[in-house]
């Protein structure tokens, strides 16, 4: 009885080793791709430039990941509320976007420590007559939104008497619609607001200097992919101590730098 025992819990033990050496590197790894899912419209974390090349930070730290792990890389398009579901379908090993970690997301999905901070903030087209935070705040006034985004959720609770316009799709939705007269006001990451305004006229929009939360932002993976969370987080750790991370935001968060080559 005591080798029977013996023997069936020598069996459990070699199917828990199977199970955990068998995980998403490894099929990363056997299939020679690194899968990712990102939004085309969301510069300067990711885009289509001028030559028709798919580029931007998150882009770019993505590849820096399939290099890393001798693989190719897939970029696989989505809108920014298609991004989670395409996760945690399969479609996608992981999700690179300039996304914050809220606890309802993370209720779905796993992310990764964060590879920067920002925060939503409130735009509106240059010399109209929202000229402040605080204006855009009265009865009636129209803000643009991304559906999905944190952006909703700040405008929502800042501005709880405004007419809240929520788009699908990415943040240049947004500030087309407050510059075509759409919506008086919008909200989003400031970090993107500052990157896609930039394929206006200087001085179409006046962006305040109030900020109405400060966010971390992280990528994603699924929670049954523990062995890649972990990989991506030792990744970011690598990057930052070698300050491929800080060039990186440096040249396409921190500065206009990148417009001129793309």
């Amino acid at each position: 009885m005591k080798i029977a025992n013996l023997f069936v819990a020598g069996l459990a033990l070699l199917s828990i080793t199977g199970v955990a050496s068998a995980g998403t590197l490894d099929d990363i790894t056997a299939r020679g791709e690194l899968r990712v899912a990102v939004q085309t419209q969301g510069p300067p974390f990711s885009m289509i430039d001028a030559a028709g090349a798919r580029t931007g930070s998150a882009v770019e730290l993505a590849e820096l990941m399939a290099t890393e792990m001798g693989v190719k890389i897939v970029f696989l398009d989505f809108d920014w509320d298609g991004l989670i579901p395409a996760l945690m379908s399969g479609k996608a090993d992981l999700l690179v976007a300039d996304m914050t970690p809220t606890l309802p997301r993370a209720m779905k999905v796993a992310f990764t420590k964060p590879f920067m901070f920002t925060g939503s903030t409130v735009f509106t087209k240059a010399g109209g007559k929202f000229g402040s935070t605080e204006s855009c705040g009265a009865a009636g006034t129209k803000i643009a939104v991304l559906l999905g985004a944190t952006g909703e959720k700040e405008a929502k609770k800042a501005f709880p008497e405004a007419d809240i316009k929520s788009y699908k799709g990415g943040g240049p939705l947004l500030l087309d619609a407050v510059n075509n007269g759409q919506a008086d006001c919008g909200v989003n990451d400031v970090s993107a607001v500052k990157g896609q305004s930039t394929a206006y006229p200087a001085g179409t929009f006046t962006i305040m200097p109030e900020m109405l939360s400060k966010e971390p932002l992280a990528f994603a993976t699924r929670y049954d992919s523990q062995d890649l969370l972990i990989w991506m987080n030792l990744f970011l750790d690598q990057v930052a101590l070698d300050g491929r991370l800080q060039t990186n935001l440096d040249y396409w968060v921190n500065s206009d730098d990148w417009k001129k080559d793309h």
